[in-house]
């Protein structure tokens, strides 16, 4: 017979301590090889391109440490926007040739550093103005404008102090319909090129 606290793992050998590991250790250790877990139980990406700018590109904007920022990309977002930037209907708006289309229309940028996922992150402003910048670059750089400011920890900040509630969804809607209509119009109204 088991006792209830064998089941529970609180005695036993190898398996029973090994069920002990916390959240990140048990997570990394399900999606990437363990060589790449570290003692702390963190994995750095498994794609280094996640992490760091191509070779002899300049690191993105805003993003001291990409590495810093993807693993808080890892651990506090793609959990609803997913590993790839997909999102969900279910959970969160897509990012992956989206995000960087809020800046292109009023309101946007500051949508952006309200919505709930933002506004209540567990991360401080100066960090969480890493990510949003290193999600600009990661998932949708081809929409970034050219005179692009990144993100600063004084503006996260102000901005989380007016979180968006349930008109986060009608706004989403909104602002990305503006931006498609903005994009249309200037692909219309760019001359043909020779």
């Amino acid at each position: 017979m088991i006792r209830s606290s064998d089941r529970r793992g609180r005695r036993g050998g190898k398996a029973a301590r090994s069920r002990r590991i916390g959240p990140p250790a048990a997570i990394a250790a399900l999606l990437w090889p363990a060589a790449l877990i570290p003692a702390l139980g963190i994995a750095q990406p498994p794609d280094p391109a996640a992490r760091s700018p191509v070779a002899g590109e300049a690191a993105p904007a805003g993003v001291s440490n990409p590495g810093r920022a993807w693993q808080n990309w890892t651990l506090n977002c793609q959990g609803c926007h997913r590993p790839d930037g997909t999102g969900s209907a279910s959970t969160a708006p897509p990012l992956a040739d989206t995000v960087a289309r809020y800046l292109a229309v009023p309101g946007g940028r500051e949508y952006l550093g309200r919505v709930p996922g933002v506004a209540s992150s567990p991360l401080g402003n100066a960090e969480l103005a890493e990510v949003l910048n290193w999600v600009f670059w990661r998932f949708d750089r081809q929409h970034l404008p050219a005179d692009f400011a990144p993100y600063t920890a004084e503006e996260i900040g102000r901005l989380r102090l007016q979180p968006l509630r349930l008109e986060a969804s009608q706004m989403h809607t909104a602002l990305l319909e503006q931006a498609y209509e903005a994009a249309a119009s200037r692909k219309i109204a760019e001359p043909a090129r020779p």
